[in-house]
């Protein structure tokens, strides 16, 4: 239980640092975000896969780059779902998924915790 409210925390955190540097992708309230954080890590853990799997022959065709528009669809899904939570284009939705994307995982790379080797062994 613990990841999951890390994990919507995190990805509430990403949204909003997307809706602060891509225009185009606008949240209204704090209780938009959350919502928004949790609709989003719905449809990038049910919807997206389907999409991902249904485009994977463009997909493998231009060498992954439509992968970029399966996740601006995911994250404009998201945004249509959730008042307070909105995205003017397709572009700003592409950019938006690529702005959340980073800052997760660069936030979810501070919070993980790391194994350390023990003394006297080598890692």
């Amino acid at each position: 239980m613990t990841s999951f409210v890390v994990h919507w925390a995190v990805l509430a955190l990403a949204l909003w640092v997307s809706s602060q540097v891509v225009p185009g992708v606008s949240v209204s309230s704090w209780a938009a975000l959350v919502v928004g954080a949790a609709v989003l890590g719905i449809v990038n853990s049910v919807v997206r896969p389907v999409l991902t799997f249904l485009t994977l022959p463009i997909t493998i065709l231009t060498l992954g780059l439509f992968y970029l528009v399966v996740n601006g669809a995911a994250f404009g899904l998201a945004a249509a779902l959730v008042p307070g939570f909105a995205v003017r284009s397709f572009l700003a939705a592409v950019a938006g998924a690529f702005v959340t994307g980073l800052a997760a995982w660069l936030v979810g790379g501070v919070l993980t915790p790391r194994p350390y080797p023990q003394p006297g062994t080598r890692g």
